[in-house]
């Protein structure tokens, strides 16, 4: 195999750094760390076989930390400084504070993350102004040092994987750098129809679709998704020939496919990592504060695409119409705290936690507390809380994929009911066994969560069985792998 090349914003290994300036590394999560598995650990064939390739793994500097250990290591390589970097040589690009907050809070996730997911409050915002136009050239320069650094390591006819709405504009940059290289694009997030899409200036929003053009392959997490791509590129981009049957754009000659990879899970390591004994220690504590309660299980972020406040407000109304539920149920609410340098966001959080405060004023008793919240982030809690729920609730507003849905089926213990939005990118494969619901229906998703805990116990676990299968089809290493395959 050929040199293979990883860039992302968020790497496999940070760090933190303490009062006497040493370096605390933890490695990085997600199914993105896990999928370059499918690279770095090549199986062999008992005759010796294929040795796996030349991994290198490019990503920023997220907060001091990651810039103290980028400025000890040579040419920022953490691989050439002793850390462990999982099997990868891995460059931490130190990008300059201020260029990094601006493109990373100011662009990709306070514009780029709320067109795709539908969040803007159209009449107040947004608001494109010279202020933006200093923000958009800090993304430009955030995306021209991955290029860069991508360019001046790549051996010739390397294969460059390129990740999300962080480096849109990267693709192209890298073949303007780089014909030789054979690039590939992924998108994590869902993506906008071009009605909405249009809310971005008519020149941010070109580049940033001529921008994930100069990839080879552009690949996204469901059939809808691309399709959107698809219809932005031929409406919004002048010049472009999409044929919708081959999946392809054309552009200034060069052609590029799109393909659908929709990420699944590991089954077999996440049960494994269900199965260590802090996880069971969490458990039995869960146990035993929930009694013989029914559970409610929820695991989000707190970011408003999520729809943590009208999921709680749809147990609210649950509570309200169905009161033989009172002192028989338990909802469980995990809101990790995210992306706090973004007022919307600590906003967004404050709201979850009033509106649950108002939930266990209205309906809580000296015996019985209809609701725990816990704003922070604790992995074997959430893989304890799988295994027991009798419910699963998923309602985002929008969400490219959404692994908690496949999650939470294949550790669960007993079988649990999925209460899921139809705007998951996670619907595609998950609906025939789910309970689906329009996520702004509060009321139909109070009923929803109401047939949930009616649905018998065979029943459940037969549909949970279904699902934990669909959620394992296509796991990280598989999906990576495909990615890769699809340049050739």
């Amino acid at each position: 195999m050929s040199q293979v090349l990883v860039a992302s914003n968020r790497g496999p290994v940070s760090f933190s750094l303490a009062d006497d300036g040493t370096l605390a590394p933890r490695r990085g999560g997600g199914g993105l760390v896990a999928g370059l598995a499918a690279v770095t650990e090549a199986d062999r064939a008992p005759d010796g076989g294929q040795a796996p390739p030349d991994v290198l793994w490019v990503c920023a500097a997220l907060g001091e930390g990651d810039r103290s250990a980028a400025r000890r290591a040579p040419g920022g390589r953490l691989d050439l400084d002793g850390h462990d970097t999982g099997g990868a040589a891995v460059r931490m690009l130190d990008i300059p504070a201020a260029t990094f907050h601006r493109a990373y809070n100011a662009v990709a996730n306070s514009t780029l993350w709320f067109v795709h997911h539908l969040l803007y409050d159209t009449p107040r915002v947004p608001h494109f102004d010279a202020r933006a136009r200093r923000d958009w050239q800090s993304y430009e320069a955030y995306n021209a040092a991955f290029a860069d650094a991508l360019a001046g390591e790549a051996a010739p006819g390397a294969k460059a994987a390129v990740q999300d709405y962080h480096l849109s504009l990267a693709p192209r940059m890298l073949r303007d750098r780089r014909p030789d290289l054979r690039i590939v694009h992924f998108s994590h997030t869902p993506w906008a129809s071009p009605e909405y899409y249009r809310l971005l200036p008519d020149d941010i929003g070109a580049a940033v679709l001529d921008g994930i053009l100069g990839a080879d392959h552009a690949g996204f997490l469901t059939d809808r998704w691309a399709a959107a791509f698809l219809d932005c590129c031929e409406q919004l981009l002048p010049g472009a020939r999409v044929d919708r049957a081959a999946r392809t754009v054309t552009r200034g000659g060069h052609v590029t496919r799109v393909g659908v990879h929709p990420l699944g899970v590991d089954g077999e390591r996440l049960r494994a990592r269900a199965a260590e004994p802090d996880v069971a220690e969490r458990r039995r504590a869960l146990r035993e504060q929930v009694g013989d309660r029914r559970l409610i299980v929820r695991i989000d972020r707190t970011e408003p695409s999520k729809n943590i406040v009208r999921g709680l407000a749809a147990y609210r109304e649950m509570l309200a119409d169905h009161p033989e539920w009172h002192g028989r149920v338990v909802h469980l609410a995990f809101a990790y705290p995210s992306r706090y340098d973004l007022p919307e966001y600590r906003e967004y959080t404050a709201a979850v936690r009033r509106l649950a405060g108002r939930i266990r004023d209205e309906y809580g008793t000296a015996s019985w507390d209809p609701l725990i919240l816990r704003v922070e982030d604790d992995l074997p809690r959430a893989l304890a809380a799988y295994q027991v729920a009798d419910v699963l609730v998923v309602n985002p507003i929008r969400d490219g994929m959404n692994l908690v849905a496949k999650e939470g089926p294949v550790v669960s213990e007993r079988g649990c009911a999925l209460v899921l939005s139809r705007e998951a990118g996670a619907a595609a494969e998950l609906a025939g066994d789910a309970l689906t619901v329009n996520p702004y229906d509060v009321s139909q998703t109070a009923e929803a969560l109401h047939q949930a805990l009616l649905m018998p116990p065979d029943r459940r676990a037969e549909r949970c069985a279904r699902l934990a299968a669909a959620a394992t089809a296509l796991p990280p290493r598989r999906w990576f792998a495909d990615q890769l395959a699809a340049l050739d």
